[in-house]
């Protein structure tokens, strides 16, 4: 099927940068053709419509005074090409509708989507994935929304206080002074969408509160949205301890990076327990993030993409053959370093083998 769209004003701002949004529409399987007065797409009859809805939602959503910022607009036609049920007017109107502060936040992948609406629907959910992949900024906006709407009467950011492959030793200051280094990135989000002496006024008043997750034993969370972040570093006993302080008209966050576990001595991870656990548990949902949700530099996804692939790779060679001495026998290595002898199943000639170490008997019988 081929049918062509005229160009009205300001349509062109929907191209984007060297067309790079027209080639993104390209995933709806079209083909798009500019010419000097019209747009032709062709393709499949079900995949020129989709396409044709892009342009005619983009259309109503500029004469409704909508403006898209900070590459809002990619970031939706990417979660289009994904998401066979979404729409440009219709996540658009999704963003609008959340009240994030002084920013306009958008989800840029089909998991950031999915999560904000696990978030909505969900009172407990696991954001699982790796770094950039914005689980914990995407839920501080959240819950920040369901502060402004008036949903929930507080704020509680929790993280565990344990440091990232190095000892820092003992830290001066208050107890607050002590742990803030550990809470910076949830104070950097905080301030990122709301004016200072707004983050200020709601710390002072405890309306937000961030803290070590130690400090949450023995309480009880009703009319709050509570945000655990680096539940990866959480130990099994912290983690029951914190699914547990959910209270009456509340919603809990958790997330975290099973690849980045700073546990001492090989703790198994809470979180990596917890998504064992309560898996099948009615009202808990568990999205999970792959490099592609990576919203950081574009070197941190390949970066995060080379790390995995070296992680497979060292799974499949978990035992690493080392020929000794070139005898036929040789050393199998587990992934944890530990050795074992084994042999090599191979044709080998009969005097290549090494003499068995037989030892001599204790009686002989003399002929």
């Amino acid at each position: 099927m081929k049918t062509n769209i005229e160009i009205s004003p300001n349509i062109e701002t929907l191209f984007g940068t060297r067309d790079e949004n027209l080639r993104l529409l390209d995933g709806l399987n079209v083909t798009i053709v500019m010419r000097s007065d019209s747009i032709e797409i062709e393709g499949a009859a079900s995949d020129v419509g989709r396409a044709q809805q892009v342009f005619t939602d983009y259309e109503h959503l500029l004469r409704n005074g909508f403006t898209f910022v900070n590459g809002d607009l990619g970031s939706m036609l990417r979660v289009l090409t994904t998401d066979s049920t979404a729409t440009l007017r219709g996540l658009a109107e999704a963003g609008k509708q959340r009240s994030f502060g002084k920013r306009s936040v958008q989800p840029k992948s089909i998991n950031q989507r999915r999560y904000l609406e696990a978030i909505e629907k969900h009172d407990m959910v696991f954001g699982v994935g790796p770094a950039g992949t914005g689980k914990t900024y995407l839920a501080v906006a959240m819950a920040i929304s369901a502060l402004v709407s008036k949903r929930v009467n507080r704020i509680v950011l929790a993280r565990p206080a344990v440091e990232a492959g190095e000892r820092l030793g003992f830290l001066p200051g208050t107890l607050q002074e002590k742990v803030d280094p550990y809470l910076r990135p949830l104070y950097d989000a905080l301030y990122d969408m709301l004016d200072p002496d707004k983050v200020d006024r709601y710390l002072e008043k405890s309306i937000i509160e961030i803290a070590p997750i130690a400090f949450m034993r023995g309480r009880t969370l009703n009319d709050a949205f509570v945000i655990l972040d680096e539940a990866q570093n959480t130990t099994s006993e912290q983690m029951k301890m914190f699914v547990t302080r959910l209270g009456f008209n509340s919603k809990a966050v958790i997330t975290g990076d099973i690849t980045q576990i700073d546990l001492p001595n090989a703790q198994r991870s809470g979180l990596v327990e917890a998504i064992d656990i309560l898996k099948n548990v009615e009202g808990i949902r568990f999205c999970y993030f792959d490099e592609g949700d990576v919203v950081r530099h574009h070197l941190v996804q390949r970066i995060i993409r080379a790390y995995d692939d070296a992680k497979g790779r060292n799974e499949q060679l978990s035992l690493s053959l080392e020929i000794k001495n070139g005898n036929g026998y040789a050393i199998a290595r587990a992934a944890d370093g530990r050795t074992f002898s084994t042999s090599i199943e191979r044709e080998t000639p009969l005097v290549e083998m090494p003499p068995e170490n037989v030892p001599p008997p204790t009686d002989r019988v003399s002929e």
